[in-house]
């Protein structure tokens, strides 16, 4: 089968097209069709190596990548099952979390799919795992935020930030969304009462305390200026990942949050790229779900081929991609 593999640790021309053995499920597992892969911050950060601390931990590799097969979000269809699965079968249209879903096939665990929504396209559909689950996490699991309540989303025109300003909106929460200027519309149109365009204005220059709930998903401020304009008792979930060549990138971010949160009133938490972990499969049909019912809907920014997966790669590093970037696989 076709495959993006990656043999080393660097940028994104490290990736490189090859043709590899397809999987076997074994006990337990699904083999998936992949028809769609997003691309996500997590896939440059695994690349790198990036940062070099995350090097210590047990999913990413000491000297070079754990998994050689970029990847983790896709949409597909049922290629077989291993023993003891049930609920799937081959010829069901699924997304979720797939590790290796640069390639033609990937294996995953039936706990990390659910069914595609019947309006979705496959491109759309593979838009979803990561970010808006990220998105739901940070506004409901932790933000929870009410009815009511003033949100702040930085980074409202990328991936995670299109669908939170949709859950803030459906949550019935006033959204403010900050951007830039080419996504100010796109942030309008999707439920946010308020648009700041980063490149003319700072949004910790507004109103003090004026918000109860911040999602900064670009950390592009220090905790100490978002909290300036956080309310007395709101919080403030950062999702930044980080810019490349860092030894310890979002996780010093994570210390520094940590540190404030435990001199303050206010709520400071930090929250990681939505990864395989938790009530995935829960939190998964929770946003399906909203799909399903017209409250949330895929932003797609860029498409490519999948043997374009390191310039999709290289777009989403710069962080300036607005939406989702999809690699199509034929």
């Amino acid at each position: 089968m076709k495959a993006i593999v990656q043999d080393r640790f660097g940028p994104p021309d490290s990736l490189r097209p090859a043709d590899i053995d397809r999987p076997r499920p074994g006990p337990g597992q699904v083999l998936v069709r992949v028809r769609a892969a997003a691309v996500n911050p997590y896939d440059w950060h695994m690349l790198r190596g990036d940062p070099y601390a995350a090097r210590l931990t047990p999913g990413m590799g000491l000297t070079r990548p754990r998994s050689r097969v970029a990847g983790l979000d896709a949409a597909g269809e049922v290629a077989a099952v291993g023993a003891g699965v049930r609920g799937l079968r081959p010829g069901d249209e699924v997304l979720g979390f797939c590790p290796g879903s640069f390639a033609e096939y990937a294996l995953t665990t039936p706990d990390l799919l659910v069914p595609k929504p019947a309006g979705l396209s496959f491109e759309q559909a593979a838009a979803v795992p990561v970010a808006a689950v990220t998105a739901l996490r940070g506004l409901r699991t932790v933000g929870r935020v009410r009815a009511g309540q003033r949100v702040l989303v930085n980074g409202a025109g990328g991936g995670v930030g299109t669908f939170a300003v949709q859950l803030a909106a459906a949550l019935d929460a006033e959204v403010t969304g900050v951007c830039g200027t080419g996504s100010t519309g796109l942030v309008r149109s999707l439920g946010a009462a308020h648009v700041v365009d980063h490149t003319r204005e700072d949004c910790t220059e507004g109103r003090p305390g004026h918000y109860d709930v911040i999602l900064d998903n670009v950390g592009n401020h220090p905790p100490s200026r978002l909290r300036r304009v956080l309310a007395p008792a709101g919080t403030l979930v950062a999702n930044g990942g980080g810019t490349p060549g860092r030894v310890f990138g979002a996780m010093g971010t994570a210390l520094r949050v940590a540190a404030l949160h435990a001199v303050t009133r206010q709520n400071l938490r930090v929250i990681l790229p939505a990864v395989p972990s938790g009530p995935a499969r829960d939190d998964l049909l929770a946003v399906t779900a909203l799909i399903g019912s017209g409250r949330l809907t895929p932003v797609i920014g860029r498409t490519l081929p999948l043997a374009d997966a390191a310039e999709g790669v290289r777009h989403v590093e710069r962080g300036h991609a607005r939406g989702k970037t999809v690699l199509t696989v034929a």
